[in-house]
């Protein structure tokens, strides 16, 4: 961060056409918006993330602006916008399925009249609310890292940068912007978003922004179960789960994230690891190739190492392997929504996965068939290769449902005419209810 003489920060500025025509092919909407706020007597810059990615050679996935203009101001100029968020208002600007996130400028907490502008931290300096607005050159030293702090005016083809952030992408160097532990303590989820970007870029943390982790990392006890299972999935789901997780771990991190998970790790738990890196690998393939994902099944793979533990306990105690299994399937579900929430539409196929694991062993008679019609049945099977993958002997169970899948291919398009054909099951009617006393 370079400061003149009366102790303004100052800024770099280069052409870059090579950019402006790059984020015009990748992301028109963008510029659209840049220039829409512009010609309406705004400031309007795209900045972020996607500027590093295309200096770094990448395609960029999302496309950030930031202006002077307030949230309601942005509103009224587009149509198909709305406000996000209370703690940090956003702006939602829509283009058919595109959408630009726009941002206000925005200053240091204690930098400005707050009659005006909403902020509001807790005992431990965490912002709860941070809305506080400022100009060009307060927005920048208030990002998180300086790789993500750059802005391009496609007017003019001209990058900005307040902090270094083209020498430290040039060196693939990750570092906070400011006092580390002061911009942790802020907001928790940065020390999350430095492993992301770490395993991501494959950049190298700055001494004191790695530092200042091992010392705040309890911190993210305070965040929100919603917030962490957001992050998750940016974590996990990115690409670059393999690399992340080994960031997660150097730094101590994957302990907030899955607690129960981490003890069983610590306790060596036979093949708790192997399974973690398995399935991050997995991950990551599969998202290479185009493929789908689902939190679901991450969860679940992830979880795992927690189940097994709560089920060897409740045998410890007497109870049966059914017994013992859906206790600890259900403590490790509840456990894990301590600390990051997991919306029911993951939860309940994550826990029909487990369930599945125990009965692909029964492959007598007609079981095989009618466990093959259920629809969790190909995450299941998936999950007891990944578990094999592992080091787990299963005593060949994935080799004997996957030459039952070539002796017993199934008419996917025939399936899609019989759902089609079947008649929609009708609701009974209710008898209304009785007044009390009747």
């Amino acid at each position: 961060m370079a400061n003149d003489a009366s102790g303004q920060i100052t800024s770099t500025r280069l052409k870059a056409p090579d950019i402006g025509k790059q984020l015009r092919e990748i992301s028109p909407h963008s510029v659209q918006v840049v220039e829409s706020l512009r010609a309406n007597g705004f400031e309007a810059y795209i900045v972020g993330g996607c500027l590093r990615d295309l200096l770094l050679g990448r395609t960029p996935k999302d496309f950030d602006v930031a202006t002077d203009a307030e949230p309601q101001a942005v509103v009224k100029l587009f149509k198909r916008s709305r406000i996000v968020g209370r703690r940090f208002q956003i702006v939602h600007v829509r283009s058919g399925r595109d959408v630009v996130e726009v941002t206000t400028f925005r200053a240091h907490h204690d930098t400005r009249d707050t009659e005006d502008h909403e902020s509001e931290q807790s005992d431990t300096g965490m912002l709860l609310r941070d809305n506080v607005y400022g100009d060009l050159s307060d927005d920048a030293v208030r990002r998180d890292f300086t790789v993500n702090a750059l802005y391009f005016c496609p007017e003019t083809d001209e990058i900005i940068d307040y902090v270094n952030a083209l020498s430290d992408i040039k060196e693939g160097r990750l570092r906070v912007i400011g006092d580390a532990d002061t911009r942790y303590q802020e907001d928790p989820v940065r020390m999350l978003r430095a492993a992301r970007f770490a395993g991501k870029l494959d950049f190298e943390m700055e001494p004191e922004t790695s530092a200042a982790i091992e010392k705040n990392g309890h911190l993210l006890r305070q965040v929100a179960p919603a917030r962490m299972f957001d992050e998750v999935l940016k974590l996990f789901l990115g690409g670059a789960a393999a690399n992340t997780l080994a960031v997660l771990q150097q730094f101590d991190l994957f302990q907030y994230l899955f607690p129960a998970t981490a003890e069983a790790l610590e306790d060596d738990q036979p093949y708790a690891q192997e399974i973690i890196q398995a399935t991050m690998e997995n991950t990551d393939a599969r998202i290479e190739a185009g493929k789908p994902v689902t939190p679901a099944f991450m969860y679940a793979a992830v979880l795992w190492p927690a189940v097994i533990e709560l089920r060897e306990a409740c045998l410890d105690q007497g109870m049966h392997i059914v017994e013992a299994m859906r206790e600890a399937t259900h403590a490790a579900t509840m456990d894990q929504l301590q600390t990051t929430s997991i919306p029911k539409r993951f939860s309940i196929p994550m826990r029909e996965i487990w369930d599945l694991q125990s009965r692909l062993h029964l492959k007598e008679g007609k079981r095989a068939a009618k466990l093959r019609s259920n629809p969790r049945f190909r995450a299941a099977y998936d999950f007891i290769l990944l578990r094999e993958q592992s080091g787990e002997d299963l005593e060949g169970l994935g080799e004997w449902w996957t030459q039952y899948q070539i002796d017993n291919p199934v008419d996917e398009e025939a399936n899609r005419s019989e759902q089609r054909r079947r008649p929609p099951r009708r609701r009974r009617k209710r008898p209304p209810r009785q007044a009390q006393g009747q």
